[in-house]
C-alpha cells in the first residue's frame, strides 16, 4: 500500500469500478486529496469546518495508522470517485468496529456518503455503497450497517 493511500486499492471491487460512468474512477482517499475537492464534496453532506492542510494530513495519518494496529484489518476506509478531470465528485467511508461477539468478529459501518450536487443522479452514491460493502467483506466484516440518513 502506498503511504499516499488510506488503504490498499486492491480492496475495491473491479465490478463496481467498471459500472461507473465512462471516464470516472474510484480509489482510496489519498493524502493529496485535501485540495482535490474532497472537503468540498463532504460539505454537501454536513458542516466541514476550517480544516487546514496540516490538520488534514494529521487526521489522514491517524486514520491510516489505525488500520495497521492489532490483529487483522480494521480502521478507516474512505474512498473517492473522480470524474474525467480528476476532480473528486463523490466519497464515502467504511469504519470497521472490532467486536467480542461472533468469535471476535468485525462490523462495518458505512458513513458519510456524499456526492457533488452537479453529479447527483448518476448512481455514484450507490456505487460508493457497493464498493464499501465489498471492502467490508474483503477485510472480514460479518455484516455491514449503512449509517446514513
Amino acid at each position: 500500500m502506498s503511504s499516499e493511500s488510506l488503504f490498499s486499492p486492491d480492496l475495491i471491487s473491479s465490478e463496481v469500478a467498471a459500472a461507473l460512468p465512462e471516464g470516472y474512477t474510484i480509489r482510496p482517499l489519498q493524502k493529496s486529496d485535501c485540495h482535490a475537492g474532497f472537503l468540498d464534496v463532504l460539505a454537501v453532506l454536513t458542516t466541514v469546518g476550517d480544516v487546514s492542510e496540516q490538520d488534514f494530513n494529521e487526521r489522514f495519518q491517524e486514520m491510516q495508522a489505525s488500520g495497521a494496529l492489532g490483529k487483522g484489518a480494521g480502521g478507516y476506509h474512505t474512498l473517492v470517485i473522480l470524474n474525467g478531470e480528476n476532480k473528486i465528485v463523490g466519497t464515502g467511508a467504511l469504519i470497521v468496529e472490532k467486536k467480542f461477539i461472533h468469535s471476535l468478529g468485525q462490523v462495518g459501518h458505512i458513513e458519510d456518503i456524499a456526492v457533488a450536487k452537479d453529479q447527483q443522479g448518476k448512481k455514484l452514491g450507490l456505487r460508493i455503497i457497493q464498493a464499501l460493502d465489498h471492502v467490508a467483506e474483503k477485510v472480514g466484516c460479518y455484516k455491514t450497517i449503512l449509517d446514513c440518513s
